[in-house]
């Protein structure tokens, strides 16, 4: 991976050329908490299926996740850094303008962006994230759960499932404990409508961590919300009804 410096943290990204020559138009891409660049678009065939649609794919790893810098302070983590990270990323690579697309708590870092730097995001794509980005962070105890001894001594579902998710990815579990401490800013409901540029939230209909996802159609004012048949949270991800509405959704935004 190629690697550049965003205000002293190193991340790393790779850049890939479109494989036609109708759009070059950039997207990029951001992942999950405790998932990297290859586990959310790379395997799921992402990087692929928008390639081959003709755009410019531009994935990195968010710091403290894959071969990014780990920090192990909770305030590096503040999801208005983490958002200047992918600017500082777009500024290196020249691009002015670019589609967004953010999973969960890349989501989250899209919406921050948007708010942050309106003339960089030509559209924005919200996956695995529902009313719970303007209702609640981070699950409560994600932290602690990152800090637990052994996944054995994690009782509460969801939070195991969290913990398994980033051994398997073999994440570092003290810089995860970190980000889950510091990423936990809420979107003030009124924030959304600001973002005027077009907007496609995707969640799957058996995801309890996103939150249902048409609360935020009176929200956001130029936004289309299609839900995912009976995916969870991370089996969504690579799902073709959810790959299909973007493509659609790139097509025909303005």
């Amino acid at each position: 991976m190629e690697q550049f410096r965003s205000d002293g943290v190193q991340i790393a990204y790779l850049d890939f050329p479109p494989l036609t020559q109708d759009r070059h138009e950039p997207i990029v891409l951001i992942h999950g908490f405790a998932s990297t660049h290859a586990v959310n678009w790379l395997f799921p065939q992402w990087v692929k299926t928008l390639t081959e649609d003709g755009r410019r794919v531009v994935v990195f790893d968010n710091r403290g996740h894959g071969r990014s810098e780990k920090i192990y302070e909770p305030e590096a983590y503040d999801l208005r850094l983490m958002a200047e990270d992918v600017a500082h990323l777009a500024a290196s690579l020249g691009l002015d303008r670019a589609d967004i697309m953010g999973y969960s708590m890349g989501a989250r870092i899209g919406v921050h962006l948007a708010l942050a730097h309106p003339d960089l995001v030509r559209s924005l794509v919200l996956g695995g994230i529902g009313a719970n980005l303007v209702s609640a962070s981070l699950p409560r105890g994600l932290a602690e759960a990152m800090e637990a001894e052994r996944i054995e001594d994690i009782d509460d579902p969801l939070l195991k499932m969290f913990r398994g998710f980033a051994e398997a990815t073999r994440s570092d579990l003290r810089a995860l404990a970190a980000c889950a401490r510091g990423a936990s800013q809420i979107i003030d409901p009124a924030a959304l409508g600001r973002i005027k540029i077009p907007t496609l939230v995707c969640v799957g209909t058996r995801d309890e961590v996103a939150g249902d996802p048409h609360p935020l159609q009176p929200l956001f004012p130029n936004v289309r919300i299609v839900d995912i048949p009976g995916r969870d949270h991370n089996r969504a991800v690579g799902d073709r009804t959810y790959k299909q509405a973007v493509l659609d959704f790139l097509a025909h935004r303005e």
